[in-house]
């Protein structure tokens, strides 16, 4: 009897393995990167945000960062709205 319900969870067991390696941890790794992202912000940066608007941080505290654009607007964002860092490597 043993050997039959290690029959049926090894197949159970090897799909939660692919799963964890496949798209669980490959997600928490890019989730990490973000939030390093985020937490490194600094005033200067030159950013895109998830909406696809570049600007400069004119201003930044912990959850809002105030972004200059070209025009000479300057407009507010939540921190997770920012996508990318685009003046580094």
């Amino acid at each position: 009897m043993d050997g039959g319900i290690l029959g049926a969870l090894l197949p159970l067991l090897l799909m939660f393995a692919i799963f964890y390696f496949l798209l669980i941890r490959p997600q928490q790794k890019r989730q990490k990167k973000v939030q390093q992202m985020h937490a490194a912000l600094e005033k200067g940066d030159k950013i895109i945000t998830i909406g696809g608007m570049h600007g400069t941080i004119d201003a930044i505290d912990d959850d809002r960062v105030i972004i200059a654009v070209d025009n000479g607007s300057k407009l507010t964002f939540d921190r997770q709205a920012i996508r990318d860092v685009t003046n580094r490597d």
